[in-house]
């Protein structure tokens, strides 16, 4: 079955989509990030490359491949096979003469980079041939000495630099100054038709249950992210430790996430698990591709990074479909979970609790799991209401595409 989307309607006047986003027809856009496995860099990638599919543009997008190379071709996006992941200086190099002639070839009127080698390559091409270059800033890269700085540095020389929070639009401009006036903050968006409860059936939660091997009956507390130390894997373990201990024990912990290779790392988080009598109650299982159906499946999600995150999109997908979380209050996490001090407790969507701290995340963690039915109807309500408000799909994409037509003077 072909799945590519119906070329977008038009205006029989102008030959403009009637999509609500700006007319880019006629228009090359080419991005570039390493791979488009699992991630925020690379999700977006694929949802700004329908979108400009919808808005009458051709959407190249410039990397090594990936789980979503699929998603981005139903979507009528172009995969260009190319080398973007490589950071050895000479290979940068000679990418940005490959990306010259690319665009050449390809008509290309604006590249848009997502990652820091890769965006060297851009930048190098996009100067050459003339034409606006675009980044976006998706980390919060550690700041080094003045050789890294001027690494990093190339994710503040776009044309325009998008931000993905207020948190990282202002370390951005903190640390380069030449991105002063260019930044523009664009929230990662969640595609609500897919986080929608209701569109999540019943057998998909049950078959991820079952993969992830969790009796019927047992509740589940779910850390979604890549198998890295920073995510915190380490601090929910001691967390479960802490409230099996208390007598909590109709609770299943699932660690889900690509380990990436880390196989030290895994190996780490097993012996802990072991060490603490809970391998019948921690689950490491892999990388997972239905989201929606897992934060459904999952009565509380815990996302208890130990370093700042530039957006947090596990935490707006999770309150997207309505299920409590519970996070660390640091870096951009303030934007995207509501609650005291900030906001009165009434009108709560979730938990933050110090990096770090395993005793209060397992403190929140059993306040969240202790809500009586109508408490967590309500909160569930508020969560995804502030989610449709301020994190939807639509508003990023729309929003990037106006920088892109901004730029092209359309």
């Amino acid at each position: 079955m072909d799945e590519r989307p119906e070329k977008p309607r038009t205006d029989p006047g102008t030959n403009a989509p009637t999509t609500g986003l700006p007319d880019l027809s006629g228009i090359t856009v080419l991005q570039i990030v390493p791979s488009l496995d699992a991630g925020g860099a690379e999700r977006t990638a694929v949802d700004v490359a329908a979108a400009l599919v919808q808005a009458g543009a051709r959407a190249l997008v410039a990397t090594t491949g990936g789980r979503l190379v699929r998603e981005l071709d139903a979507a009528g996006g172009i995969w260009v096979p190319f080398p973007a992941a490589t950071k050895n200086p000479i290979e940068i190099l000679w990418n940005a003469e490959r990306l010259r002639r690319l665009s050449i070839r390809e008509n290309v009127s604006l590249i848009h980079a997502r990652s820091r080698a890769p965006a060297w390559s851009g930048l190098l091409a996009a100067r050459r041939l003339g034409v606006p270059f675009v980044t976006t800033y998706h980390g919060a890269y550690k700041k080094g000495g003045s050789l890294k700085n001027w690494y990093n540095s190339v994710m503040a020389r776009g044309d325009a630099v998008i931000a993905n929070s207020r948190f990282t639009a202002d370390l951005i401009e903190s640390r380069h100054r030449q991105a002063r006036g260019k930044v523009t903050v664009i929230y990662r968006g969640t595609d609500l038709t897919k986080f929608d409860p209701e569109t999540i059936a019943a057998d998909r939660i049950a078959g991820l249950r079952e993969a992830w091997g969790v009796p019927e009956g047992r509740r589940i507390v779910l850390l979604a992210a890549r198998l890295t130390e920073w995510k915190g894997q380490a601090v929910l373990i001691d967390a479960a430790a802490r409230l099996a201990g208390e007598g909590l024990d109709d609770v299943d912990f699932v660690l889900a996430g690509d380990p990436q290779g880390r196989t030290d790392y895994v190996a780490d988080l097993e012996k802990r698990i072991a060490g603490a009598g809970l391998r019948d109650r921690v689950h490491i299982v892999g990388h997972c591709s239905d989201m929606p159906a897992a934060d459904r499946a999952a009565d509380v999600v815990a996302l208890p990074s130990t370093e700042p995150e530039a957006f947090g999109r596990s935490a707006a997908e999770a309150q997207a479909v309505g299920t409590p979380v519970v996070v660390s209050n640091l870096g951009a996490v303030p934007e995207t979970v509501l609650a005291p001090p900030d906001v009165d407790a009434a009108r709560r969507t979730g938990w933050r609790v110090p990096a770090g701290d395993a005793v209060a995340l397992a403190a929140a963690i059993r306040e969240a799991l202790s809500l009586s039915p109508e408490a967590r109807a309500a909160i569930s309500e508020r969560a995804r209401a502030h989610v449709r408000g301020a994190f939807s799909l639509d508003a990023m994409t729309s929003a990037t595409l106006d920088t892109y037509a901004r730029l092209l003077g359309r």
